[in-house]
């Protein structure tokens, strides 16, 4: 077994960086100074009565991987001390973590409402497969509050967001749609994973559910597949935890380590992405042959009132629109020699990628266009090398365009 090292109610009184590197810490016998990785399946009790009692729920304990595991823990309450809420659970990867919040939070019958602009996955549950199993979904524009008053029904359990948006980076006010959808009692469910737990406080803004893909700066190096889903104790335990145990998209032990490892440097990397990003963002905005760039760090960006106060920083990504479309597009991707053309974010490394043609490929033309998804979009996500290697390399991109 391991022993909680530190009380809750000392955690709490941490300041950020403090919970970042010891929040949740567990401790076996050995007193190792690093996280302790409990790489098995399975758990062995002292007889026959301990085992039925730890299933029964009477008795403390771990009782199989899938359920709980101490390495997996110690992520959890970690996450949950960071984000200010209640409890979390952890989850293979950030889809399985918004997979099931919905499905956590409906049944047929039911009705959801969601952003329009949405991941490509993301769109994909909450168009085709919530209805596939009876629950009837209303798209809206997301910063059009009349849109979701409309949208509303007394049948609505649950609306679902993200703000920033991928990969146009649009804002939604998270108090004001919490506030419409509460009047249904419905949940609203945020997408923080461009945010992250350090620029944005969804719970603290009025939402129910914060759901995260682990993979991205939380992990931060490219290495691991891990999401999270944070609420209250009762929406967890009594909605999520029966749903993870026995449909199984549960987070691997040494995933969860590698995940325990990035969140140390979570606050210094993000502090670092974010002056680099705005560095790009600003140096991009004086390149004659960009139609515009999004980035909620700029004054010319369109929300950057609802920017200032709901985000204590602009992110990590940069999305820019060139005049020539895809051709444009690709010639600039194909002329880098620094940044990577990849689909994942939040890395170290700098990245890049053309959502038209990967990440939000599926929607389709008409989808996209919706959401402002052009053929001449393109998304940085910028990384920790040097600001102006990073500008220079897009400028001498810009040259073969």
């Amino acid at each position: 077994m391991t022993h909680k090292t530190y009380d809750a109610a000392v955690e709490a009184d941490w300041a950020l960086a403090t919970k970042l590197v010891r929040g949740g810490l567990r401790r076996s016998a050995f007193g190792e100074t690093s996280e302790a990785l409990f790489l098995n399946s399975g758990f062995v009790y002292d007889d026959a009565e301990e085992a039925e009692a730890r299933f029964k729920g009477e008795a403390a304990g771990y009782m199989y991987s899938r359920y709980g595991n101490p390495t997996i823990a110690m992520l959890e309450e970690r996450l949950a001390l960071l984000e200010g809420a209640e409890d979390c659970f952890a989850t293979a990867t950030g889809m399985a973590g918004v997979f099931t919040a919905l499905m956590a939070s409906t049944k047929a019958g039911d009705h959801v409402i969601a952003s329009r602009a949405l991941f490509g996955s993301c769109h994909h549950i909450v168009t085709q497969l919530l209805p596939r199993w009876g629950v009837e979904t209303t798209l809206v524009d997301g910063p059009d509050l009349d849109q979701w008053q409309a949208a509303l029904r007394p049948e609505t359990v649950a609306a679902f967001i993200e703000t920033p948006a991928n990969p146009t980076l649009e804002l939604i006010d998270i108090a004001a749609v919490a506030e419409i959808v509460h009047q249904s009692g419905a949940r609203l469910i945020v997408d923080n994973v461009f945010a992250t737990p350090l620029l944005q406080r969804p719970l603290a803004l009025g939402a129910d559910v914060v759901v995260y893909s682990a993979t991205k700066h939380i992990d931060g190096q490219g290495r691991c597949l891990g999401g999270a889903i944070l609420s209250d104790r009762a929406f967890i335990r009594e909605k999520v935890e029966p749903l993870m145990r026995h449909t199984g998209p549960s987070l691997s032990p040494f995933n969860a380590w590698v995940m325990l490892k990035g969140l140390e440097t979570l606050e210094l990397r993000v502090t670092r992405h974010c002056e680099n990003a705005a560095f790009v963002a600003a140096r991009l905005e004086h390149s004659t042959k960009i139609k515009h760039v999004l980035y909620p760090g700029l004054d010319s960006f369109p929300q950057r009132d609802l920017a200032r106060r709901q985000m204590t920083g602009g992110s990590s990504l940069v999305s820019f629109e060139l005049d020539g479309g895809k051709a444009e597009a690709f010639r600039l991707l194909n002329a880098l020699t620094l940044i990577d053309i990849s689909n994942n974010l939040g890395d170290a490394k700098s990245l890049i990628t053309h959502p038209t043609t990967t990440t939000h490929r599926a929607m389709g033309a008409e989808g996209r266009a919706a959401i402002g998804v052009g053929d001449g979009l393109v998304r940085v996500s910028v990384g920790l090398e040097d600001k102006h290697d990073i500008a220079a390399d897009l400028e001498q991109a810009l040259t073969a365009v």
